[in-house]
C-alpha cells in the first residue's frame, strides 16, 4: 500500500463522532449546574465569614494580638477562596457557547486546567491556614473555657475538618468530572 492509500484507509476509519441532538442544551444546563454549585460555595464562604467576623467583634478580639491575629488569618484565606471563585464565575459567564466547537473546547480546557489549579494547589493552601489560624485560637480557648468544653472543641474541631475535607473532595469530583465531561464533549 502507497502512503496515499494508507492515509486514505486512516481516513475512512476516523470514528464518526455522533453530535448529541440537544448537544447546545446539554451543554447550557452543565454550565448552569456549575455556575449555581459555585455561587452555593460562595454563600457558604461569605456567612462563615461574617460569622467570623461578629466573633471577631464578640470577644473583641482586637485587643488581644494573638487572636485577632488568627481570626482574621481564618478570615483572609476564606476571602482568597472567595475571590478565587468569583474569579471562576466570571469566567464561566464568559465563555461563549456560540464560537465554533473547537474554540469552545479550548475555552473549557482552559477553564478546567483553572479549575484543578484551584483545587490542588490553592484549596489545600487555604485550608491549612485556615485550620493553622484556629490551631492559633486554642491556648485562648484552653484559658477561657472549662476543661470539658475545650475538650469538645478540640474533638468536634478535629472531626468537623475531616467531614469537611471528604465534603470539599467530593465536591470537587463532581465539579471537575462535569467539566471535564464540558471538555471531552
Amino acid at each position: 500500500m502507497n502512503s496515499f492509500e494508507e492515509l486514505q484507509s486512516q481516513w475512512n476509519n476516523q470514528k464518526v463522532v455522533e453530535i448529541p441532538e440537544q448537544g447546545h442544551k446539554l451543554i447550557m444546563e452543565k454550565v448552569k449546574a456549575i455556575k449555581n454549585k459555585q455561587k452555593y460555595t460562595n454563600i457558604v464562604l461569605t456567612l462563615t465569614v461574617l460569622i467570623l467576623v461578629v466573633f471577631f467583634i464578640y470577644i473583641s478580639a482586637y485587643n488581644y494580638a494573638p487572636i485577632a491575629f488568627a481570626l482574621l488569618l481564618m478570615m483572609a484565606s476564606l476571602g482568597v477562596r472567595i475571590g478565587l471563585e468569583l474569579h471562576s464565575i466570571k469566567t464561566l459567564k464568559q465563555l461563549n457557547v456560540n464560537i465554533s466547537a473547537t474554540n469552545f473546547k479550548q475555552s473549557i480546557i482552559k477553564y478546567y486546567k483553572n479549575r484543578v489549579r484551584i483545587h490542588a494547589i490553592y484549596t489545600p493552601i487555604i485550608l491549612l491556614l485556615y485550620s493553622f489560624g484556629f490551631i492559633l485560637m486554642l491556648p485562648a480557648f484552653k484559658e477561657s473555657l472549662s476543661a470539658g468544653f475545650y475538650q469538645y472543641i478540640v474533638i468536634s474541631s478535629v472531626l468537623i475538618l475531616l467531614v469537611l475535607s471528604v465534603f470539599i473532595y467530593k465536591q470537587i469530583r463532581k465539579e471537575l468530572n462535569a467539566v471535564k465531561e464540558l471538555k471531552d464533549e
